[in-house]
């Protein structure tokens, strides 16, 4: 049974950092190309990071300013979000997901809440 279990959330005041994780089961995990993505209240789901096999192609979006890294542990079936100098607008739940198409596994998601 495929399960993606992320961690790591919480609140945090803008400009502080977090770290995500989300441990995988049941799949090959070191196969797959894993994402990142985060869904803001009344707004809709968008990908935050991606990572490919092997970690060989590795992407964040333009929005994410630098500010955010994804990462890999092969060892571990996990896969990392690091995001620094949080903004209040980023406040979303986030989710980890792989697969295309109809063959696509999400994670239940974490809250991630940015305010002073």
């Amino acid at each position: 049974q495929v399960q993606l279990v992320e961690s790591g959330g919480g609140w945090v005041q803008p400009g502080g950092s977090l770290r995500l994780a989300c441990t995988a089961s049941g799949f090959t995990f070191l196969n797959q190309t894993m994402r990142w993505y985060r869904q803001a209240p009344g707004k809709e789901r968008e990908l935050v990071a991606a990572i490919g096999s092997g970690s060989t192609l590795t992407g964040t979006m333009d929005f994410t300013e630098g500010r955010f890294a994804i990462s890999r542990d092969d060892a571990k079936n996990t896969v990392y979000l690091q995001m620094n100098s949080l903004k209040p607008g980023e406040t979303a739940t986030y989710y980890c997901q792989f697969g295309l198409g109809y063959n696509v596994n999400w994670g239940r998601g974490i809250q991630v809440t940015v305010c002073s």
